[in-house]
């Protein structure tokens, strides 16, 4: 065997490794005590304030650092510490852009066991999902009966939010231009909502989701928080934003939620933002299409039928839908912006 391939062998075969340990660190909240210190630490200094073992906590950073999570610099004329990368400021809990949160999701056991059964998925003609198979029910149902769980994922999101969301805003800022009324569609905790209408003070937010989800979502200045259910009816506003939502879904069910976008917007002026991945029919070159590809494994793990979709996929669910004309927005982010018409 070349020793090319056993290399990437050997990191198919501890993949999950890289994640487990940095959800390690995560909980331990390296990170956090490296920042708040201000200065590279020592690993005497930073086991004391962790509480940690040493010897163990030197194996974890040694890790950490191979994959240039952590990095070590100087402290003094014989000693070294240990400090933030771009990388480990994402995994601040409370920053800005923390990313901990969608680790400890995707993490969990919970969202671990469907892999184990994405075979039998492949090769099964049936309903049920993974998630449902390790489970017991679809992720829609465990959650709605699990708030931790509920919490988790929706922490998660509020995450990709706030990743996405300026992306967004500078990548095609006209997208928004007359809306002075916007719902947003599966928003969560209204994170994303609340970037847009921070950015763009004349618009009102409508957060729609699921009575769970909204009865624990913060309140925000300038947005409502509405329960119901999006295959039933839309509440009414210029326009509808959709971000990562339409790809839970297969073609038949994103119809069903886009001919309700349709009833929600006026005929002449509304229109449709979507906020998701577009796969690329020629994917060479493109840096962000393994993140989407990755998507649509983790949509046939955890969904019943959803899936990420190609230009011509989703021409297909809009035009079905009634919209007579879209444009797709490439921005710097693993989602695209798509505007539908009526």
């Amino acid at each position: 065997m070349e020793s090319g391939a056993e290399v990437d062998i050997w990191n198919y075969v501890f993949g999950y490794t890289k994640m487990a340990v940095v959800k390690c660190a995560i909980e331990l909240g390296v990170a956090d005590v490296i920042e708040n210190h201000g200065s590279p630490m020592t690993l005497s200094d930073l086991a004391a304030v962790l509480r940690c073992e040493p010897s163990r906590l030197h194996r974890i950073m040694r890790f950490l650092v191979h994959y240039q999570v952590f990095k070590q610099e100087p402290t003094g004329q014989h000693s070294m510490g240990f400090s933030l990368t771009p990388l480990s400021r994402l995994l601040v809990k409370h920053g800005e852009n923390t990313m901990a949160p969608f680790i400890l999701l995707e993490s969990s056991p919970i969202m671990l066991g469907p892999w184990h059964s994405l075979s039998a998925r492949v090769l099964e003609s049936g309903n049920i999902s993974p998630f449902e198979a390790a489970n017991g029910m679809d992720l829609w149902s465990y959650t709605e009966a699990n708030p931790g769980h509920s919490k988790l994922l929706n922490d998660a999101m509020a995450c990709a939010a706030r990743l996405a969301t300026p992306a967004i805003i500078e990548g095609c800022p006209e997208v928004f231009d007359g809306v002075e009324s916007l719902v947003d569609v599966g928003g969560g905790n209204g994170t994303a909502l609340s970037l847009l209408v921070k950015q763009f003070p004349r618009i009102r937010g409508i957060n729609f989701d699921l009575p769970h989800v909204v009865a624990a979502a913060p309140k925000f200045e300038g947005i409502e928080n509405v329960g119901g259910d999006m295959f039933v009816s839309i509440p009414h506003a210029n326009a509808v934003f959709l971000m990562w939502t339409l790809h839970d879904w297969d073609d038949k069910e994103c119809i069903r939620i886009l001919k309700k976008c349709r009833e929600a917007i006026p005929e002449d002026k509304g229109k449709v933002i979507i906020a998701d991945a577009v796969l690329e029919e020629d994917n060479k070159g493109n840096e962000l299409e393994f993140v989407r590809l990755m998507l649509d494994m983790a949509m046939m793990a955890f969904t019943n039928k959803g899936r990420e979709r190609t230009r011509k996929e989703w021409d297909y669910v809009l035009r079905e839908s009634g919209f007579t004309r879209f444009n797709v927005k490439s921005i710097q982010a693993v989602k695209s912006v798509i505007e539908a018409y009526p």
